[in-house]
Formats: C-alpha cells, sequence, structure tokens
C-alpha cells in the first residue's frame, strides 16, 4: 500500500475476479504519478519454501544486484518499462564506493517472452578461485515468481521534460597554468622564451640619442653666434 503521497516510488497489491494476484509499480514526481506498470504474479513461492544454508541468507539493508536475460529488456517497450521501475525501486541510497563482502544477493529477470518476465531471488556464495577476486555462485532463497505484463503507462511528454531537466551551469573548463589565491585572487603563468639580452645590437637611431644629438647641435650653433654679435656691437 501506498503509505505517503510524497514517496517516489509506489506499489500496490489487489485481487479480484478480472485481475487476480494484481501489482501495480510506479513512480512519483513533484507530487505526481509519474508512470505506472501493472503486472499479474503467477507461480509465486515464499521464502518459506527453501531450504538453504542460513549463513548465506542475505541481510536487512544491503544493496542487490539485478540481472537482466534476454532481448526483451532492450527490443520490447514493455518490457524496457518494467526494467527502468524495477531498478529505481530497489535503488536506494546512492552510493560511491562498494565493499565486497557487503553484496550477498541479486535478482535475476528472465524475459520468457514478450509479456512474462521471471523474477527470482539469489544469495551470492563467496568461493575461493586462486585470485584476489573471489568466485561467486547463486542459491536461490525466494521469493520467486512470473510477472505477466498487463498494462503500462508512460509519462506524457510535458512531465517527462520537467523531470528529466538538468542544471543549465556547465561544468567550468579547466584552464592550463592558471589558479586561485585567497589573497592574490587569480594568479596566472605564462612562458617567456629567452629574449638572449646579451646577444643583442644596440641601434644608434633611438629616440634618445637623436634627442641628445639635436641638443648638442642647438647649443653649438648657439656658441658659435655669440661672438659674431660681440664683434657687431663693437663697431
Amino acid at each position: 500500500l501506498i503509505k505517503s503521497w510524497n514517496c517516489l516510488v509506489l506499489q500496490f497489491g489487489s485481487h479480484s475476479k478480472k485481475r487476480p494476484d494484481n501489482l501495480v509499480l510506479g513512480r512519483t514526481y513533484d507530487h505526481h504519478v509519474y508512470d505506472l506498470v501493472e503486472v499479474g504474479v503467477e507461480n509465486f513461492r515464499s521464502m518459506d519454501s527453501y531450504s538453504y544454508d542460513k549463513k548465506i541468507a542475505p541481510k536487512v539493508g544491503t544493496k542487490p544486484f539485478f540481472a537482466f536475460i534476454g532481448e526483451g529488456f532492450e527490443s520490447v517497450e514493455e518490457l524496457k518499462h518494467l526494467k527502468e521501475v524495477l531498478l529505481d525501486s530497489f535503488r536506494g541510497e546512492v552510493i560511491e564506493n562498494l565493499n565486497l563482502a557487503g553484496v550477498d544477493r541479486v535478482f535475476v529477470c528472465t524475459a520468457v517472452s514478450s509479456k512474462k518476465v521471471f523474477l527470482t531471488h539469489c544469495a551470492l556464495r563467496l568461493k575461493r578461485s586462486g585470485t584476489v577476486v573471489p568466485r561467486m555462485e547463486l542459491v536461490e532463497v525466494g521469493p520467486s515468481m512470473d510477472l505477466v505484463m498487463r498494462r503500462h503507462r508512460l509519462p506524457n511528454d510535458g512531465l517527462r521534460k520537467e523531470a528529466m531537466k538538468t542544471s543549465f551551469e556547465k561544468p567550468k573548463k579547466k584552464v592550463k597554468n592558471v589558479s586561485s589565491d585567497i589573497i592574490q585572487g587569480k594568479v596566472g603563468k605564462i612562458y617567456i622564451p629567452d629574449q638572449q639580452v646579451g646577444s643583442m645590437e644596440l641601434s644608434y637611431n633611438a629616440k634618445g640619442l637623436k634627442r641628445e644629438r639635436r641638443e648638442a647641435k642647438m647649443n653649438k650653433e648657439t656658441t658659435s653666434n655669440e661672438p659674431k654679435k660681440q664683434k657687431v656691437d663693437q663697431e
């Protein structure tokens, strides 16, 4: 039953003459029903009907593996939809690192036909393999059932577009030789090749040299004009 309308995943079981052993799986987004998948449960076997070593029984709270067998999960629209809903139903908390010792179960989904999927729950038994990675064996622990596709409802285009919306902020492209400092702010490094100043020839056409020559010429003319003026005054 649905415990809260704010939940992201919902499961609803019902039984009627028209649809016996009915199971509805769905997802919600922003307080709206996102999509729904309706299946019929057949050939159900509970966990108590299996006999196995209880030491390998899956622990509560561990994350399961999922194995999807059959081309139908890639080509049939109904099975592709069922695959997405099943994965979201058991997704749980998103983790980055996985401890191999904590992986103890797997759900095996086999597409028998385009309308039927055999779902079984298996425990993982780790055995020696002579390498670092142990050899894994599957032990069926239940429950198991056949899921018969009945109806499914895909999300409308508007709601799908809203749910798939991502951030417009694109990751910044890393710039080479640029770093940030708390005090100096943005700091960059540039490469300047060797200028070889010692081997460069100095030109005599520099502006500074022209100015010195012009001043020297003016002083020379002034000095040469002064005696002539005195001579004229004497006469």
